[in-house]
This record gives structure tokens, sequence and C-alpha cells, in this order.
């Protein structure tokens, strides 16, 4: 039912039994008879030099292509995440800047869909109040932009006991509705980014609006990622019924900052297919067989169960 290949990371747990070089020939055997379309997720340490960043990203995602993805996903955060708030904004771009230009050149150079996962846009005020977007881009293989989705649940969170202290409000504008699913080569992709994870409701919207595959290109923090990074993202492909694609930030970004990592593919029984593991860059591929998708659907139909929205909103009227 899939395919996995973690390059730099760490193998998936269904081959982690096999010699290194027999995974190999395997898994390369496998994918270059596959009828299934293939998805890269991807493992990144970015930091404030963009050029270093981008560098790294071009590497796995030729990689990825090399072994037969159609579509490479990359993290919150992978054109680079700044030591302070002012290098944050001082080093953000437009759309239409030079980051995002290397990024559609790439990806019709290599006819490959790109999920761009957290990219800092200058928001549309920007020469007044020096604010930005997190946004999360998706390319197609001629490299146009095909879909915007700007992050609209921000990071403010203070604890003090687990070491966490950021407050995305400072300087990003949250964005100001869902996007439609988009319909790529792997399938109908909802978009979500990072801290969106912890809302229900968004995925279960996007699962509405036909998503078959749910993304959460992220950055978790060291603390919060070992508490619920896995347990989450395996709750969001359960109740939707979708396979569910989370690349990472893995290690140490600069001195004031460090992720958690292990990005993960989920299938939609809520199995993990690939996990890069927590400590280095790599890419995992999986398979996306919509079968399992429709076979889940229809075998536990969920969504057919679900009551009117009056029904969850009754206790509010007591």
């Amino acid at each position: 039912m899939f395919t996995v290949r973690c390059i730099l990371g760490t193998s998936a747990k269904s081959l982690a039994s096999l010699p290194a070089w027999r995974q190999r020939i395997k898994l390369q055997n496998r994918m270059s008879t596959s009828p299934r379309p293939v998805a890269a997720v991807c493992q990144v340490t970015a930091t404030p030099d963009k050029e270093v960043n981008f560098s790294a990203c071009k590497q796995l995602v030729e990689e990825a292509k090399e072994r037969g993805a159609s579509m490479v996903f990359l993290p919150e955060g992978f054109d680079y995440i700044g030591s302070s708030r002012e290098e944050t904004l001082s080093l953000s771009e437009s759309l239409t800047g030079d980051t995002i230009s290397q990024y559609t050149q790439l990806a019709r150079k290599l006819e490959v869909w790109l999920s761009l996962g957290g990219f800092h846009e200058r928001g549309h005020d920007w020469e007044s109040d020096r604010r930005i977007y997190n946004s999360h881009i998706i390319i197609n293989d001629k490299g146009d932009i095909i879909s915007v989705y700007r992050k609209s649940h921000l990071f403010d969170v203070e604890l003090p006991e687990k070491g966490v202290s950021l407050k995305e409000s400072a300087f990003t504008i949250p964005g100001p509705s869902l996007v439609s699913p988009v319909q790529t080569p792997i399938g109908k992709v909802g978009l979500g980014i990072c801290y969106d994870l912890r809302f229900p409701e968004l995925s279960l919207a996007l699962r509405r609006s036909g998503a078959e595959i749910l993304t959460y290109p992220s950055a978790f923090t060291v603390a919060t990622g070992a508490a619920h990074w896995e347990v989450l993202l395996r709750a969001r492909a359960i109740e939707t019924q979708c396979f569910v694609l989370a690349a990472a930030q893995v290690g140490r970004h600069h001195e004031k900052r460090s992720s958690y990592g292990r990005a993960l593919a989920v299938d939609p029984w809520g199995e993990v297919l690939g996990d890069c593991g927590g400590e280095k860059p790599g890419v995992v591929l999986v398979e996306i067989d919509l079968e399992k998708v429709s076979s889940t659907r229809r075998n536990m139909p969920v969504q057919q169960h679900r009551r009117d929205t009056g029904f969850y909103h009754s206790l509010e009227k007591t």
C-alpha cells in the first residue's frame, strides 16, 4: 500500500529490521514499478541564511524527484528562521521576490509540484505596519502559484515550565480564511500550517470541502513536539479519514531556537507510514493510495453519521 525511504534521516518502521543495503534495493525496485503517485515529505534545519536554506531544500527536492516523487512538501519556515523579530521582518519578501521565484523555477525545471509550507510573506500594508503573513504556497509542475493559504491560528504560547515562549502575533497577521483543497497529482490537498493542527474544526472543514490529504508543515518546539506531535497528526487523520503529510523543521536553527523534527506521513486509518526521526534533515517518500481513503470512509462512514450543526451547538442554548 505504500513505499517509504528516508534520506539522511531514520528508516521507516516497517523496514527497520532489514540491512541498509537491502532497504535501498527493495525500495528502489518497488518505486520504479509503482502505479501510484509518490509524495515526498521533507525535514530541514533552516537558519537565518536564506541562500544556505535554499541550497539544502533544493537538494532534497532534487533527490525526491529522482526517486519518483510527483509532489514535494517543505516545512514551515523553509525560507529561513530568524533569531529576532527584527531579523525575521527584515528578511521577509513578497510572493514576487527572489525566494519564491527560485522555487517556481525549480518546480518548472524538475516538473514537480511543491508545497512550500510557511513562507514569510510581507503583508499588503507592509510599508505602513511592517507585518507579515505566514503563507503556505502550492506551486505546480509548470512553475505557477496555484494556491496561497495564510496561517489563521497564530502561536501565542507561554509555557515557562517547558521553556516555551513564542508570540507569533507580534509580527504576523492572521489569515482571513481557509482555502479550498487543491487538486494535485497525488489527490486533493487541504492546507494548514503548524499550530492549525490543534484545531479539528479546520481539518473537518477541509474534509467537507473534498480534501483527501491534509498537510501541516511545521516548526514544532521540542517540548510540544515530544508531547503532542504524533498524537495530533494521527488524530487529524483518523477523524477526517484523510492522509496527513507533515513536513517538519528539526534541530538547532540558532542560539535561541530548536525544533522537534519527526516529519511524518499518516494514512487514513491513523497508521504512521513514514517518519524522518528527530535528529537530521531528510525526506520520507510515501505512495498515496486514494483507494485507502475511499475504503476507510466506506467501511466506517463517519461523515454520514454526523448530526446537523445545530445538534453540536445545542448545549449553548441551555
